[in-house]
């Protein structure tokens, strides 16, 4: 395995820094953070520049929310310059990893995301006959630190940038400890349960590593399985075959390698279904012929886009930010047979 040194110049380059501010602000331009950073714009991104020359970099708290979408979920925000700080190492590492990546893993990578995994899950409805959907308990809260860095490690021979990794992995070390629930794996004994583990959802290098993360397994699925149908988006991960004696066995192969990554799947909702049945993925319900939106998306947004209208209405929000809603979730319902699921969210909205 490559591995690769020298990086950490690149990371601090005032070219990089630079490009890492203007991927930071995109679409925070008028947030309050991004417009305090940038009120003294080139004093912020020189200071930030010599605390990682120096290695004097400290990041700073997280702020924590909760999210229903349409699970309850814990957000992690971290502060604007850290986020520039995300930029600028994954800017650097995230091209040495890309290129180790499957073709099939489609979240938080260039030229892939929702639509494209729902077209070829479709593919692979219309090609095989059965369908393993599996799902990762707790996935970001279950990802340990150790093997995580271990992984990076294997890839990144500049002790610099393994210094900035690790500052930034330990500045969310225990801001999900309250969402895991303690699995126990062969082998552990009582200081199993102090290992550290967790990423925060919601930082640029949190959906980074977690493709990092389960990379290996990926490449186990595809090598060693041999299985030529198969995909994932984060944690959810699909496999095909024509028979179902074929996908037990891979579920039982699957659940052996990721308790080697110490972790584990739903496994009630893992077993082998005729993809005729349906599968229910990013949102939407895939069959070989069709697509169908989950109901549960569409009474959620037809509820959502009736307070935006009120909100318009007692002029709490702007006439365009909900025309900017509704052509967001028109460009994503478009992707399933939903024509006469628009036409009858839309009817009742006039301006």
């Amino acid at each position: 395995m490559k591995t690769y040194k020298r990086l950490y110049p690149q990371v601090c380059s005032w070219e990089n820094v630079h490009l890492a501010w203007r991927k930071a602000r995109k679409g925070k331009c008028g947030k309050a953070p991004a417009a305090a950073f940038e009120f003294d714009l080139e004093s912020n991104l020189v200071e930030l520049q010599r605390e990682l020359e120096a290695k004097t970099y400290r990041p700073g708290p997280y702020h924590s929310f909760y999210i229903h979408d349409p699970k309850r979920r814990l957000i992690s925000a971290a502060p604007f310059r850290d986020r520039v700080v995300h930029h600028a190492l994954c800017n650097v590492i995230e091209p040495l990893f890309e290129r180790r990546f499957i073709t099939d893993s489609y979240a938080n990578r260039v030229g892939k995301g929702t639509h494209r995994a729902l077209d070829r899950c479709q593919q692979f409805a219309r090609r095989f006959r059965y369908v393993l959907q599996c799902d990762v308990r707790q996935f970001f809260p279950s990802i340990d630190l150790v093997i995580l860095r271990a992984t990076l490690g294997r890839v990144i021979a500049d002790r610099d940038v393994m210094w900035l990794v690790d500052r930034i992995l330990e500045s969310g070390t225990g801001v999900l400890n309250e969402e895991y629930r303690m699995t126990w794996f062969s082998g552990d004994d009582l200081l199993a349960a102090t290992r550290p583990r967790g990423l925060p959802i919601g930082n640029l290098t949190s959906q980074f590593w977690a493709n990092c993360y389960l990379d290996s397994f990926d490449q186990f699925v595809k090598r060693e399985l041999r299985c030529k149908g198969y995909l994932r988006f984060v944690d959810d991960f699909l496999l095909f075959a024509n028979n179902k004696r074929t996908l037990w066995a891979w579920r039982e192969a699957v659940l052996a390698y990721l308790a080697g990554l110490r972790l584990t799947i739903h496994e009630s909702r893992a077993h082998p279904c005729p993809v005729t049945e349906g599968i229910p993925f990013l949102g939407f319900v895939v069959y070989p012929t069709h697509r169908r939106l989950k109901r549960r998306n569409a009474v959620n947004y037809r509820r959502r886009l009736k307070r935006l209208v009120a909100g318009w209405v007692a002029g709490e929000h702007t006439q365009e930010a909900v025309v900017a809603s509704l052509l967001g979730w028109i460009n994503h319902a478009r992707y399933g047979d939903t024509w006469g699921l628009r036409r009858d969210v839309l009817a009742p909205i006039t301006f």
